[in-house]
Order: structure tokens, then C-alpha cells, then sequence
């Protein structure tokens, strides 16, 4: 125990400490103890040093989708650096899978993606570790998981690569962190607790495990917001309807390039026709979750009712006890085809199904033109089954609220779809919706006044009818803030022309362009139209360049290193 007045002004010491300088004094303080803490100078006083830590060497290999794993892996690896350990940073997708088998200190960063699936580029290493039995006896390992948890399978795949590894005869450095949105805290925490292992006097691999040092636990933040414009960009006649739509609300904090997040609510004429297939009480109460509300509220607000995933499916066959294929159905089907005996069985029910996955919209806004407001572009998903017309959850609850509607939602931050620099040049390629992000970056650039030039490929299928945000498009380009704009519509003419033509096209000016240091910016479907734009690419750098199709690979891969190459597809 220490004297009081000691006691006060280590405190002291410690609140006006940062976290890293926190974990240096515990470090040498367990130096201290173990006669390493100080050494002598040539005056014969005692010189406090910073105990070494026991791995000479780390690997922090991340799996990111958007870049926030990346971004993570990159910071810890510098603190890491300081504390006199060398990090090497890899993303998953260049990881060298024979080289597990050698690592002995081993950290992973990976978010999970849709169903419980790893990131795209982490896919190769998540299949490995699961189907490999090659044993990993010297391996010390930990894993910081991102998610949301808003997501019923909630920092599945770091589970996922936490066990595999365990299976695999790895011991746990520290445990397995999970962290919500707001990862930041909690990243800090774990690493803290990764350092204090690492640090500490002996072996890292006698040593147990240590927990995670206890994170302030934010959360994400929800925001309350009322609609203040819900309209249609498309002109009569259009196949499609894309809604623009604006919600104000206090205190908003985003970035070009962040997305919004909204959980729908579920269709109040499915609801009703549950109410009379079960019987069940809308007021009764009923407990989910750890949360009490009303089947009401429940099934309104809380629980996924649409294209229930084949493991709820699975989960209600083994309630109403019959035999269901494997299949993905609308709980209402479910409920017709295979009723439940009572209410009391729906309950049950109930407590299988998940929560409502929110959906995430590319902000097509900036605070910097739009104060107090978070603009999304919005297409509204129609399709049919069975010839029965049916609607995409999220984007048919959006485009039917009226203004003055309440709208709760939070923002997902993408630190991997940035703008760069005031004075960097920038081409935004975004057919569709995908403009959404490019509308936010070039009402940034207008109201800071960026120096740098922008270049817009935009697509759609008719210019009469189908030209999102024409208007202001064609403004920005007469008043000089687009320097250069391409429109592809494709149904304009006899054989269709996409955005990727554009490009070709623009083929020798793109490439100069790029010569001059000018950032690459994709976003809308996946499939096929980033696959098209890529390639398409690649053919410009080999025209310009005049190199084999191998060296412009080599050439797009050194753009996406240098940050110049940036997609957000979906």
C-alpha cells in the first residue's frame, strides 16, 4: 500500500499520461521487479529503461472490405515499431499461406462481411485455416474481430479464424477482441493488452493468456432524424425509380465516402396477416434478447420476418416439429405453408427469429454544402417471383416515408473511400446509384475549394430520363469544378454503351491523368460492372504505358498501394 501523498501523485501521473505511456511505465515497472528496469550510466546513476519485449518479431496480417481493418492494422503496427517490435503489415489476400507454419507471434484484423463471411480479400486464408490439419505448436496468435452489431452473426468470421487456429494447436496471445463500429476504444484496449504480453519478462509462450484490458464501451451512434425531401430523380417514362432523399438531424458527423445505415421497419400488412394466422396478441409482452417489448413492437421494429436465412428456417421446422426443405422463405410463407399449432408455440417462434440486418447507402451529401443534413440515393429494388411483384426490403420502406417522417439511422464509417488531397486530381467512375459518393466528393471540393481536378464517367440507360443529379452535374461543369464528365446511356443507341467504353474511349487522356498522379475512384454493382471497368483499366495502362497485360497488372497492383485505385461496389 502505498502512502498516501505517493498514492496521490502517482494518480496524478497517471491521469496526465497517455495510453502508450501508461503501458511503457507498466512495463518497466514489471522491469523493476525482475531487476531489469534501470541501468547504470557512467556517473553511477540509475537510467530508467523500457523493459524489451519478449517477440523480436510480429506479424498483423488484416481482412478488410472497406479499409477500417487496414487502417487498424497499419496503427498498431507503428506503435508496435516504437515499442521497439518489428510489425510487418500484410493484407490477407497477399499473405503467403506456407508461412503460417513459421510465424510464431501472429495477429489478425478482420471484419465480417453479409452472412458471417470474411472480406473478399481474406477468403483464401479463412479457407485455409479451416480445411489444412497442419499443427501450429509454436504459434502465439490473437484476433481483433470488426463488426456490428447490429448483424445477427456479429464478428463471426474473426470468431471463425480464432478457432481455427486455436484448432490448429495455436495458443491465444490475448484473447479475441470483438468490436462494434465505434472500434476504436476497444482496438486500443486489446492492443494495450497484446503489448503487456509481449513486454513481459520471459517467454511470451509460458506466459497465459492475458484479457483484454477493459474498453469505455460507446457503441454506435444512433441518430434521430426527420425526412425533408423524398423524391424521384428519374423522369416519366423511366424503367427505374431512384429516390433522393434528405434527412436533417443535430449533430451530424460524416465524411465523403461514409455510408448511412438504416434498419427498415417490417411491412405493416405482412404483420396483421401474422397477427391472424397465430392468434397472438399484438400487446402481449414478450421478452427477446434480453429486451422486453410488446409482439407489436417485435415484429415491427426488431425482427427479420423477410427471406428468413436457411438456419432460421432450419431452427422453426424443429419447433412446429415437420420436415422443411432447406430453403430461404418470408416468415408469413412459413407460417401458411407450415402453421404453428398455437400462439404458444409462436412464441417460441419468436425467440428464433434475428434481428433486422440493417442495409447501407452511400451518402451522396457533404457537410461542408449541406450542414445539419445526410443526403442518400436511393433505388428502389422491384423484381419477381413466381410473377409476383416484390420489393426490396430497405429501399421500398425509404422510398415510400413521406416528409416529415422520423428516420433513425448511423453512420458506417469507409476509411478506404477517401478523398485525397486538395490539390490531388481525382476520376470517380459511378453508374447508377454509384454516384451517390461522387456527389458528396464534388460538393466537398466546390464548397472547400479544392485545386485539384475531377473527372466523372457516369452511366445510365436513357439521358432523357435516367440522368441522376443532371442539374447539378452539368452545373459543376460549366462553373469549372468538373473539368471533364463522360455519359454513357446505354439504351440510347442501336448497340449499348457503358461507362467502361467511356474510358476506352478517353483512353490516352485517362492515362495522363494517372501519369500525373491522379486518384481512381469505382463504385456501384459488383457484378459485372467493376469487373468490366477493371479490366478496362488494365487495357489503358497497357496502351499508355505500352507494356504486356502482366505489367499492367503490376502497375494497377502499385496504384492500390499507393491508395490511387479505390472501389466501393456492392
Amino acid at each position: 500500500m502505498l502512502a498516501e501523498a505517493k498514492l496521490k501523485a502517482l494518480q496524478e501521473l497517471v491521469n496526465q499520461s497517455s495510453r502508450d505511456e501508461v503501458l511503457w511505465m507498466s512495463g518497466y515497472l514489471s522491469g523493476l521487479i525482475s531487476g531489469q528496469g534501470a541501468a547504470a550510466t557512467a556517473s553511477g546513476t540509475a537510467v530508467a529503461q523500457a523493459p524489451k519485449p519478449a517477440a523480436g518479431k510480429v506479424t498483423i496480417a488484416y481482412g478488410t472490405e472497406t479499409g477500417n481493418s487496414k487502417r487498424v492494422a497499419t496503427e498498431l503496427a507503428g506503435k508496435a515499431k516504437k515499442s521497439g517490435i518489428n510489425a510487418k503489415v500484410v493484407s490477407l489476400d497477399q499473405y503467403r499461406l506456407t508461412d503460417l507454419e513459421k510465424e510464431e507471434y501472429f495477429l489478425t484484423v478482420i471484419s465480417t462481411q453479409g452472412e458471417g463471411d470474411p472480406p473478399a480479400g481474406a477468403q483464401k486464408f479463412f479457407d485455409y485455416v479451416h480445411q489444412t490439419d497442419k499443427q501450429l505448436p509454436k504459434l502465439k496468435y490473437s484476433v481483433l474481430a470488426l463488426g456490428d452489431t447490429s448483424y445477427p452473426l456479429f464478428c463471426k468470421a474473426g470468431e471463425d479464424v480464432d478457432a481455427q487456429l486455436k484448432r490448429l494447436g495455436g495458443s491465444q496471445l490475448v484473447p479475441i477482441q470483438k468490436c462494434d463500429v465505434d472500434y476504436e476504444d476497444e482496438a486500443n484496449a486489446w492492443f494495450q493488452s497484446v503489448m503487456q504480453s509481449l513486454a513481459s519478462n520471459g517467454s511470451a509462450s509460458s506466459a497465459p493468456a492475458v484479457a483484454p484490458a477493459p474498453a469505455k464501451k460507446t457503441g454506435k451512434k444512433i441518430y434521430q432524424g426527420t425526412l425533408l425531401t423524398n423524391i424521384i430523380l428519374n423522369d416519366v417514362g423511366s424503367n427505374k425509380k431512384t429516390h433522393h432523399i434528405e434527412i436533417e438531424a443535430e449533430d451530424l458527423a460524416y465524411e465523403p465516402g461514409d455510408a448511412l445505415g438504416v434498419v427498415p421497419k417490417n411491412r405493416p400488412a405482412a404483420i396483421e396477416a401474422i397477427f391472424k394466422i397465430t392468434g397472438i396478441a399484438p400487446t402481449e409482452k414478450v421478452t427477446h434478447r434480453n429486451s422486453e417489448s410488446t409482439v407489436q413492437e417485435l415484429l415491427q421494429d426488431k425482427v427479420n420476418i423477410t427471406y428468413l436465412p436457411e438456419r432460421v428456417v432450419k431452427k422453426y421446422a424443429e419447433v412446429v416439429e415437420q420436415n422443411i426443405p432447406a430453403t430461404r422463405i418470408d416468415l408469413l410463407d412459413l407460417l401458411r405453408i407450415y402453421p404453428v399449432k398455437d400462439a404458444e408455440q409462436f412464441k417460441e417462434v419468436l425467440q428464433i427469429l434475428e434481428p433486422i440486418t440493417p442495409r447501407l447507402y452511400s451518402i451522396s451529401s457533404s457537410l461542408e454544402a449541406h450542414s445539419g443534413e445526410i443526403h442518400v440515393t436511393v433505388a428502389r429494388d422491384e423484381f419477381r417471383i413466381n410473377e409476383e411483384l416484390l420489393c426490396g426490403h430497405c429501399s421500398d420502406y425509404l422510398s415510400g416515408l413521406p416528409e416529415g417522417s422520423r428516420v433513425e439511422f448511423y453512420i458506417h464509417k469507409n476509411s478506404q473511400f477517401k478523398l485525397p488531397a486538395p490539390d490531388k486530381d481525382v476520376i470517380m467512375i459511378g453508374p447508377g446509384t454509384g454516384v451517390a459518393p461522387f456527389r458528396s466528393f464534388l460538393a466537398e471540393r466546390d464548397a472547400v475549394g479544392a485545386e485539384g481536378r475531377n473527372w466523372l464517367f457516369f452511366g445510365d440507360q436513357h439521358f432523357a430520363t435516367d440522368f441522376l443529379y443532371q442539374t447539378e452535374i452539368q452545373s459543376w461543369y460549366e462553373t469549372g469544378i468538373l473539368s471533364k464528365f463522360n455519359g454513357a446511356f446505354s439504351r440510347d443507341q442501336q448497340e449499348k454503351v457503358y461507362v467502361q467504353h467511356k474510358m476506352l474511349e478517353n483512353a490516352a487522356a485517362f492515362y495522363e491523368w494517372l501519369k500525373a498522379g491522379a486518384y481512381v475512384y469505382v463504385c456501384g454493382a459488383k457484378e459485372p460492372m467493376s469487373v468490366d471497368v477493371e479490366n478496362t483499366l488494365l487495357q489503358i495502362i497497357g496502351l499508355g504505358a505500352g507494356s504486356s497485360p502482366e505489367e499492367a497488372a503490376v502497375y494497377l497492383e502499385q496504384l492500390k498501394e499507393e491508395g490511387r485505385y479505390l472501389k466501393d461496389v456492392y
